[in-house]
C-alpha cells in the first residue's frame, strides 16, 4: 500500500507539536509494510506540480490513500483531488478551536471562525483521526460528519535514548541546580505559562522552559511579559538542539495546560522517568492516572504543595518516574504504526 503523508509547510512546524506527531507517523509507518510519500506534488512543489498540469500529464503523485496533517490551502487542494479521484482521504485532527486559542497574538478572537471552518474541513475526511477520546468528543460536538477515531501520537522512545549522558552539560549551560522544574515545548499562554511563572515566584526552585518563544508581532502580550521579565530563577532557553538535553536537565516536569489534544511532551519526559505535575484537565483522565504516573493539580496551591511533596519526598518522585516510563511504553510507536496500518486498511475498504 503506498500512503502520502502530508505536512503542509513542514519546513515551518518542525518545532511544532504538529510537526513532531508527523515525524512520529512516519517512523511508525517504517515498522510496517507501508510505502510512505510526503509531497502529494509531482516534482515535490506546487510550482513543478503545476506545470505538469499545464502539460497534461496531472499534478498529483499517485498513492493509495491520503493522509493529511494540517489544514491550509495545500491540504484542502489534496483533499478536492482525493474526491474527484475516489482515493480514501484520512485527516489527522491536530488542531481544534479550544486548543488554538490563548496561542498566538488574536488567537483567541480567531478561534470562532476556525471551529466553523474546521467542521467543514474536517467532514470531507473519508476518516478523521485524533490523538484522544477527548478531542473526539470536542469534533463530535462542532459537529463534524465524518467517522473519527482517536489514536495516540505515540512517543518515539528511541529518540531519546541516551539522554542521561546530557545532564550535567545542560545543567552547566543553562545554570540549574537543585531539583529543576521544566517544561519543554512552545512558550504560549494556553500551555500554563502564566502559573508556571508566578509558581516560580512563590518558590526557590530552579524552573526552566526549554523551547522557543516569540516576542515578535505575532506574540501574546502575556508571552512577551513574561519571557521579557521573568522571575529570577526562571530560565527561557529558546529552542534547543537536542531536547533530550532539555529531559536530562530537568527533574519535575510541570504541565500546568489549559487544553491539549494529548501532549507529546508529556510522554517524553515519562519516558525519561520524570516525575510529572499536570493540571487536571479531561484530556488527561484516559492516559494519566493520579499518584501513580503523575500528581493532578486543579488550583495554584495544589501545584504548589504538589512541587513541594516532590522536593521533600525523592522516593515519591522515583516512584512515579517508574511507573511513567511504563505508562509512555503502551504509546510506543510500533503499536502506532500497527493502528495506522489498520485505519488506511479500513479506510479503503469502507469505500464511504
Amino acid at each position: 500500500m503506498r500512503v502520502l503523508n502530508y505536512l503542509e509547510l513542514e519546513s515551518r512546524l518542525d518545532r511544532s507539536g504538529i510537526g513532531t506527531a508527523a515525524d512520529q507517523q512516519r517512523a511508525a509507518l517504517r515498522t510496517t509494510d507501508v510505502d510512505v510519500v510526503t509531497s502529494p506534488w509531482k516534482g515535490d512543489s506546487p510550482v513543478a506540480a503545476a506545470e505538469y498540469a499545464l502539460r497534461g500529464r496531472g499534478g498529483f503523485s499517485a498513492y493509495d490513500v491520503a493522509h493529511c496533517n494540517l489544514i491550509g490551502p495545500g491540504t484542502v487542494a489534496v483533499a478536492r483531488h482525493a474526491k474527484r479521484t475516489g482515493t480514501p482521504l484520512v485527516l489527522h485532527a491536530h488542531v481544534t478551536r479550544e486548543d488554538f486559542a490563548e496561542s498566538f497574538r488574536g488567537s483567541t478572537y480567531v478561534s470562532r471562525p476556525l471551529g466553523r471552518y474546521l467542521r467543514w474541513f474536517y467532514s470531507q475526511a473519508d476518516l478523521v483521526l485524533c490523538p484522544s477520546e477527548y478531542t473526539k468528543r470536542v469534533l463530535e460536538s462542532y459537529p463534524v460528519d465524518a467517522p473519527i477515531r482517536p489514536m495516540t501520537n505515540g512517543v518515539d522512545l528511541d529518540s531519546l535514548a541516551g539522554f542521561e549522558g546530557l545532564r550535567d552539560e545542560y545543567r552547566t549551560r543553562f545554570d540549574l541546580e537543585g531539583m529543576v522544574v521544566f517544561a519543554v515545548g512552545n512558550v504560549f499562554e494556553r500551555k500554563g505559562l502564566s502559573t508556571f511563572c508566578e509558581l516560580a515566584q512563590e518558590t526557590d526552585y530552579d524552573f526552566a522552559w526549554f523551547g522557543p518563544y516569540d516576542t515578535g508581532p505575532h506574540a501574546s502580550s502575556v508571552v512577551r511579559y513574561w519571557v521579557q521579565n521573568p522571575p529570577e530563577n526562571v530560565t527561557f532557553t529558546g529552542w534547543v538542539d537536542d531536547k533530550r538535553g532539555a529531559f536530562a536537565a530537568g527533574d519535575v516536569y510541570l504541565f500546568p495546560t489549559k487544553n491539549e489534544n494529548q501532549g507529546i511532551a508529556v510522554l517524553e519526559a515519562m519516558a525519561c522517568g520524570k516525575a510529572c505535575v499536570l493540571r487536571d484537565i479531561p484530556v488527561f483522565e484516559e492516559f494519566y492516572t493520579d499518584g501513580e504516573d503523575c500528581l493532578k493539580c486543579d488550583t495554584h496551591g495544589e501545584f504548589r504543595a504538589a512541587l513541594r511533596r516532590l522536593n521533600e519526598d525523592p522516593a515519591l518522585r522515583r516512584r512515579l518516574g517508574e511507573n511513567a516510563r511504563e505508562t509512555a511504553r503502551e504509546h510506543s510507536l510500533d503499536r502506532v504504526g500497527e493502528r495506522l496500518v489498520e485505519a488506511y486498511t479500513d479506510v479503503r475498504e469502507s469505500g464511504r
